[in-house]
């Protein structure tokens, strides 16, 4: 077998593998949109780097545009076979996909696909459930819960016709913190020969604090002053916690009950609704309270959809709480509530999710006093404070308990970080695990057993 790295190697995005057996066929392991700096994000324009024609099948970890956001792009090269992925990242694919090229169109940025190019590509998804083995050529694969997002998978693969004694091959996709607010644990392997893991928090341990208790800090703090509590966060997952934990914080008289939360994100209101339709996929704790409550829905929360009413939003007087997309403060309608709010100093903007370099909610988090957003100055005097708490990636301890647990590992390659956390993650499993044979696989390199 061999592997050849199309994306995230070396960075945080852009996830794509070639897997090719050892008979010659080939199969893909999702295709990440690149996100971030300019550097970064012109590698979307840029040719793909395999022929699509030879391309057996698509398998999907989750539905990140950092892991399927490029998948459109196949079909005009060639690729003619199936993507398959669990249910819900389908639906969630579907989502995303759609979403992308709307905002692309909208936002008359150089365009990487069209809704229609994206409709052919959904019209070829296929799902199979966890734990079913599908066979795809000389591949068996078998999808298990990474813990990540609703839906994600790590990856077992088993070439049925080794020309070696390297046969079984674990790609993590993106492992989740377990225990996590909504989903369940992440599975664990037993054995493979080869890893393909993320290492996107391969240097640090997550804080101990609750990620509750940070929210509840935030909102009591607004509260007494009358100030606005703005949160960029991801339609995917992170907007749904959100909900959540401020449901239980209302229940429980923490916050104000008349405390408007205001959800400003199109694309977040379908994905709750999908969730809504996976509900029983969740956690033991959402199980439990099912019966007494949707875990998504409390009073005072109001869901803007038209951007009017997203403008509107700026005339309401007193303290609320406004969630909006995108999560790293590239986009959406996030931007023009921190045009509005930033100058204030009765503002607080809470960062719950990673960073990207070159994004703007990574300069707030590093303290800048002025941003630049829609070619105009904007001061920063609000209060900026974030949580990683929240991640939804394993850290460096849950990343090396997980290789742990997999038995007759014999290579293991760190990808989906940046070099600093791969490195760091490296030499702790040599020294922790005892496998020396860690690899940092570079843009487009390929690796054969």
């Amino acid at each position: 077998m061999k592997i050849k790295f199309l994306g995230a190697a070396g960075t945080v995005t852009g996830s794509s593998y070639v897997l090719t057996s050892s008979s010659g066929q080939s199969i893909l392991i999702d295709l990440g949109m690149f996100q971030g700096p300019p550097e970064i994000t012109k590698l979307n324009y840029q040719p793909f780097a395999y022929d699509a024609h030879q391309l057996s099948a698509i398998i999907l970890t989750h539905a990140h545009l950092d892991h399927c956001g490029r998948l459109p792009i196949l079909l005009p090269k060639g690729f003619t076979g199936e993507v398959w992925m669990t249910p819900a990242t389908r639906d969630l694919t579907e989502l995303s996909l759609l979403d992308s090229a709307h905002i692309t169109r909208e936002d008359k940025r150089e365009i990487l696909y069209d809704e229609e190019m994206a409709l052919n590509t959904i019209a070829r998804f296929k799902t199979v459930e966890y734990h079913v083995p599908l066979t795809i050529g000389d591949f068996t694969i078998t999808l298990v819960n990474a813990g990540h997002i609703l839906g994600s998978a790590t990856l077992e693969i088993v070439d049925n016709h080794p020309s070696s004694e390297i046969k079984r091959v674990v790609f993590s996709g993106d492992l989740g913190n377990s225990p996590e607010p909504l989903e369940q644990p992440t599975e664990l392997v037993g054995s493979a020969d080869v890893v393909v893991m993320e290492s996107t928090y391969g240097d640090r341990l997550h804080p101990a604090l609750d990620p509750v208790e940070a929210i509840q800090l935030e909102m009591n703090t607004i509260e007494k002053t009358g100030g606005t509590l703005l949160i960029p966060a991801f339609s995917l997952e992170r907007t749904q916690e959100l909900l959540h934990m401020i449901l239980h914080l209302k229940e429980a008289g923490k916050v104000s009950a008349q405390t408007p939360i205001l959800m400003d994100s199109p694309m977040a209101q379908k994905a709750t609704l999908i969730y809504d339709s996976y509900l029983k996929m969740l956690n033991e704790h959402i199980q439990s309270d099912l019966d007494a409550t949707n875990p998504f829905e409390f009073p005072g929360l109001r869901i803007i959809q038209k951007m009017p009413e997203s403008q509107a939003i700026h005339h309401i007087p007193g303290s609320k709480v406004i969630i909006a997309g995108s999560g790293m403060m590239v986009g959406g309608r996030i931007l023009s509530h921190a045009a509005y709010y930033l100058p204030d100093p009765s503002t607080r903007l809470l960062i719950v999710g990673y960073q990207g370099v070159g994004t703007l909610g990574r300069a707030l988090m590093e303290g800048v006093k002025e941003v630049i957003i829609d070619q105009e100055r904007v001061a920063v005097r609000a209060t900026i404070t974030d949580t990683q708490a929240m991640s939804s990636h394993a850290d460096q301890s849950q990343l090396l308990s997980w290789l742990k647990n997999i038995q007759q590992v014999k290579k293991v390659f760190l990808t989906h970080g940046d070099d600093i956390p791969r490195t760091t993650l490296a030499k702790k499993i040599t020294e922790d695990l005892g496998i020396t044979d860690v690899v940092l696989p570079k843009m487009l390199e390929e690796v054969e057993f």
